[in-house]
C-alpha cells in the first residue's frame, strides 16, 4: 500500500489547465488562512479596547426603550409569569441591558468579519464558477444563518451569566447541562438544515435500493434518506449523516445526484456509514472535561474582572466581560486545532478503508474521489502547513495512496466542457 502519490502520477488526474486553475483559486484562500490569527487577534484587541463601554451604554439605553414598549408585560397574566421568571432568573433587573449587549456584540463581531466573508464566500466563489446564487442570495441565507447564531448567542450568555449571579458552583452546573444538551441538540440537526435549503425524500428506484442494501450490509439505521437541493447556491457535492438515534438521516445535495454515477454515490454513503461505527464516548467525555475545564477558567476570569472592575464591572457575573471570555475562549482552543485535525484525518483514512472493504469496490470509490475533487475544486498537494493547521481530511493524495491496490489510475474524464 503506497503512502502516497508522486506528483507525476497526480499529473495524470488534472490537465495543466485544471491544476493552473486549483492553484489561482487557492493562493487567495491560502493567504487569508496565514493571516486569519493575526487579524483576529487585531480585531479581538480592538474590540477589547475600545467598543465594550460604549455598546453597553448603547444596550442600556436600548432596554429602557423596549421595557417602556414592553410596560404592558408585566400586567398581563401570562406575560407577567413570563416576566416574573425571568427576573427570578435573572437575580433582579437589569437583564434587559444584558441581552441587548450580547446581541449588539455578536453584529458588531459579524459585520466587522462580513468583508471577508463576502469576498470568499461570493465574490471568490463566483469568479471561478462555484456559486449559483447572487449577492442577494447570499447574503440573506448568510443573514439567517447570522440571526439564528445571535438567538442563540443571546440566550446562552443569558443562562451563563444568571446561572453565575445565583450560585457559587455554576461552572460545574453548567458544564453537566451543556454536556447534555450538545448530546441531546443533534438530534435535531435534519432539521436546522431545512433553514437554508429544501429538502425532499430519495425517490424510489435503483439508487434508493442500492443504498439501502448498503447501509443493511453496514448495519446502520436510519429514518430516511434526504436530497438536500444545494444546487441553487452552489456546485460543490456533499453528504453526511445528521441526527441521531430515531432521527438519524443520510443528507446529499442533488449536485451528488446530478454528478455522480449510482455506484460512486454507494461509496460516498459507505464512506459516512465508517463514521457511525466510530467510538462516541471518548469524545463526548473529553469534550465534557474540556467544557467543565472551561468554565472554571471562565469563573476565575469572572471574579478577577469583579475584584478588578475591568470593562466598569461592577460584580460578579457582570455581561461587560463576555468579550473578554470569548477572546479567551478563542485563545485557549486555536492551539489544539492541528492535533484535531490529525485525529480526524486518521478516522477519515480509516472510514476510506471502511467503505471500499463493504463495496469490495476500490477502483469505483477512486474515481469517486478524484470526480468530487474536481468538482469541488479540491487541492491534491497543498502545502503541509495548511494541511497541518486547516484540514480535517486528508490530501487527495495521501487518500489515494492508502487505497489498496492502487496502480497508475485511469483518469476520470474531466467534467469541464471542451470548446467546439
Amino acid at each position: 500500500m503506497d503512502a502516497h502519490f508522486t506528483l507525476a502520477e497526480l499529473a495524470t488526474l488534472f490537465s495543466p489547465s485544471e491544476l493552473a486553475e486549483i492553484r489561482a483559486y487557492y493562493g487567495p484562500i491560502y493567504a487569508n488562512a496565514a493571516l486569519s490569527p493575526f487579524i483576529e487577534l487585531g480585531l479581538s484587541l480592538l474590540i477589547l479596547r475600545f467598543t465594550i463601554r460604549p455598546l453597553w451604554a448603547v444596550a442600556g439605553a436600548a432596554a429602557q426603550r423596549t421595557s417602556a414598549r414592553l410596560a404592558w408585560m408585566r400586567t398581563a397574566p401570562v406575560a407577567r409569569a413570563l416576566v416574573g421568571a425571568i427576573e427570578k432568573l435573572w437575580g433582579g433587573p437589569g437583564y434587559g441591558q444584558a441581552l441587548w449587549f450580547a446581541g449588539l456584540q455578536f453584529w458588531l463581531g459579524w459585520l466587522v468579519a462580513m468583508p471577508r466573508s463576502f469576498y470568499f464566500g461570493w465574490i471568490h466563489e463566483a469568479r471561478f464558477g462555484l456559486t449559483h446564487q447572487s449577492a442577494w442570495e447570499w447574503a440573506w441565507r448568510v443573514f439567517k444563518g447570522g440571526a439564528v447564531a445571535a438567538l442563540a448567542m443571546a440566550l446562552l450568555a443569558f443562562g451563563l451569566f444568571a446561572l453565575a449571579r445565583r450560585t457559587r458552583r455554576w461552572w460545574l452546573l453548567l458544564g453537566l447541562g451543556s454536556a447534555l444538551a450538545l448530546t441531546i441538540s443533534g438530534a435535531f440537526d435534519p432539521y436546522r438544515g431545512r433553514l437554508y435549503f429544501d429538502q425532499e425524500p430519495l425517490p424510489q428506484g435503483p439508487l434508493r435500493e442500492r443504498l439501502t442494501e448498503v447501509l443493511a450490509k453496514a448495519e446502520v439505521p436510519y429514518r430516511e434518506l434526504w436530497v438536500r437541493k444545494t444546487s441553487v447556491a452552489s456546485k460543490r457535492v456533499q453528504a453526511y449523516f445528521a441526527g441521531q438515534g430515531p432521527t438519524r438521516s443520510i443528507v446529499f445535495n442533488d449536485v451528488l445526484l446530478d454528478q455522480f454515477s449510482t455506484e460512486e454515490v454507494v461509496a460516498v454513503i459507505a464512506h459516512e456509514a465508517a463514521h457511525i461505527h466510530e467510538p462516541k464516548w471518548p469524545g463526548r467525555l473529553a469534550a465534557a472535561v474540556m467544557v467543565l475545564l472551561l468554565l472554571l477558567g471562565a469563573d476565575r476570569v469572572l471574579r478577577l474582572s469583579a475584584r478588578r472592575g475591568w470593562f466598569g464591572t461592577t460584580d460578579f457575573g457582570d455581561l461587560r466581560n463576555l468579550p473578554l471570555l470569548l477572546f479567551l475562549y478563542w485563545l485557549v482552543v486555536l492551539p489544539f486545532g492541528p492535533a484535531s485535525n490529525a485525529i480526524s484525518r486518521s478516522r477519515e483514512l480509516a472510514a476510506d478503508a471502511y467503505a471500499v472493504e463493504l463495496t469490495g469496490d476500490p477502483d469505483t470509490f477512486r474515481s469517486m474521489l478524484i470526480r468530487a475533487a474536481r468538482i469541488n475544486k479540491e487541492d491534491p498537494t497543498p502545502p503541509a502547513w495548511v494541511v497541518i493547521l486547516g484540514y480535517s481530511h486528508p490530501t487527495l493524495a495521501q487518500r489515494l495512496g492508502a487505497l489498496p491496490t492502487a496502480p497508475a489510475p485511469t483518469p476520470v474524464p474531466s467534467l469541464a466542457v471542451e470548446p467546439e
